[in-house]
């Protein structure tokens, strides 16, 4: 091993260090021309699936068997969830990745969806409720409301038997004693959009937010 050895290791574009430990998942940031405007489609989640009811842009889980990269999957999902053909999503560009707190990253790729009119999309009623667009001007002149929370580490949990499952063992680590119950939480935004057809938050909202900043 030598310091050139080293260097042509070392990664030509950093990204996030041990990506493969998170689920990762991408999405799409669809632009949709319409009236004159252009505006940013959104989901509602069917209630029978996770997170049911919540508002979100079309993507899910990449899936290393079938997506050659992250790209893909955000194609892949907005096909599945809407109902669309490949030929009506142009990719423009990706956005940072974002890392949440619980453990996800999300890959969002900004990309125009050719549609003349949202009734033209047969989403899956499996998965969506509904769709609906929003001009992207709305946000810019409606800022979102921030709050905070905050999130800690914690080597344990007590479970509803009232056994402690341990995940990090600190005392036979013997690790130092602010270790033996959680710790952390530095706070972290949580970005709220009100808007005439549903409140968005979470990591949608977020991703809404930076996009928005980027312009």
């Amino acid at each position: 091993m030598n310091i050139e050895r080293i260097k042509t290791q070392l990664p030509k574009n950093p990204n996030i260090m041990g990506k493969e430990e998170f689920i990762n998942t991408a999405v799409l940031v669809p632009l949709v021309h319409s009236k004159g405007k252009i505006h940013l489609l959104f989901e509602e989640r069917s209630s029978s699936i996770r997170q049911g009811g919540e508002i979100c842009f079309p993507g899910g889980f990449y899936q290393a068997q079938v997506d050659i990269n992250f790209e893909k999957t955000a194609i892949r999902e907005t096909i599945e969830e809407l109902g669309v053909n490949e030929s009506q999503i142009e990719i423009i560009g990706a956005m940072d990745t974002l890392l949440a707190p619980m453990g996800v990253t999300v890959d969002p790729y900004v990309g125009i969806l050719h549609i003349d009119d949202i009734t033209q999309i047969s989403y899956d009623k499996r998965e969506v409720a509904r769709v609906f667009l929003l001009p992207v001007s709305y946000f810019q002149k409606n800022p979102p409301e921030i709050y905070q929370v905050k999130l800690k580490a914690h080597p344990f949990e007590k479970q509803a038997d009232g056994h402690k499952k341990v995940f990090l063992p600190v005392e036979k680590l013997k690790l130092p004693e602010k270790y033996h119950q959680a710790w952390g939480g530095i706070p972290l935004n949580v970005y709220v959009y009100q808007t005439p057809e549903a409140l968005i938050w979470g990591l949608t909202a977020k991703i809404l937010y930076y996009f928005l900043k980027m312009l």
